[in-house]
């Protein structure tokens, strides 16, 4: 059985730091990309958004006795099998899990317009993760 408050600290969390996302959403590509701190803070904020879902999802997953997931992405597949949302939106929403990775490992060079791009694709799907999991750990 997952753990409800630490899935809704997770959340708040999430939440919060979406609000500070949304901050930094009306500011212009090159204001983003040519300011150093902006710039650092925008990785650092989508790096844990990202994170604290993948924590969420392997939490249900383990606590709900199902099979390990091969890697990051299919952690939102095995949420989407147990209907906590669709397989459209979870193939949508672990396409984040590229960009983490990018981000904390410092894979390839940051193409820095899908960078820009992923805030407002950040704020949508992870504000509809959020209700999708308040809603499952409500049931």
């Amino acid at each position: 059985m997952p753990n409800k408050e630490f899935i809704k600290n997770k959340i708040n969390f999430i939440q919060q730091e979406l609000g500070v996302l949304a901050e930094y959403s009306a500011f212009s590509l090159q204001e983003i990309v040519s300011d150093y701190l902006k710039h650092t803070l925008v990785e650092r904020v989508l790096e844990r958004i990202i994170n604290d879902a993948l924590d969420i999802n392997q939490h249900i997953i383990v606590e709900s006795n199902q099979g390990a997931p091969n890697d990051y992405k299919e952690t939102f597949v095995a949420l989407s099998k147990m209907d906590i949302f669709t397989a459209e939106f979870a193939a949508e929403i672990s396409k984040s899990v590229g960009l983490r990775n990018i981000l904390a490992h410092n894979y390839h060079k940051l193409d820095e317009e899908i960078f820009y791009n992923s805030i407002k694709n950040c704020l949508t799907d992870y504000t509809k993760y959020c209700d999708y999991i308040l809603r499952f750990i409500d049931l």
